[in-house]
């Protein structure tokens, strides 16, 4: 049962590093490709939706960052948890 349970957890932290890599992916495309570069004199509305965009992606890079930061940390203490217990018994199956 406990083994269930690390594999189960080495799966959700898996799933939470690839989720943090899409919201930086998600995060480079709204700061570079919808907010691009500042119009040099904008009309307001213009300037807003630059802001709006830049936020945007601003906030989820920060977000994606955080998440595949500590997922993947605590998805390597697993690694070395699973590797460290499994010296006295060879046939487990690693993460």
């Amino acid at each position: 049962m406990k083994e269930e349970v690390r594999k189960r957890l080495c799966q959700v932290m898996s799933s939470a590093v690839l989720a943090g890599i899409i919201l930086l992916l998600t995060g480079l495309y709204y700061c570079m490709i919808k907010a691009g570069i500042p119009y040099q004199d904008p009309p307001p509305e213009l300037q807003i939706q630059y802001m709006v965009n830049m936020r945007i992606g601003e906030i989820l890079l920060g977000k994606g960052f955080l998440l595949t930061l500590c997922a993947g940390v605590i998805r390597l203490l697993l690694g070395l948890l699973q590797k460290r217990g499994g010296k006295s018994d060879r046939h487990q199956s690693g993460c």
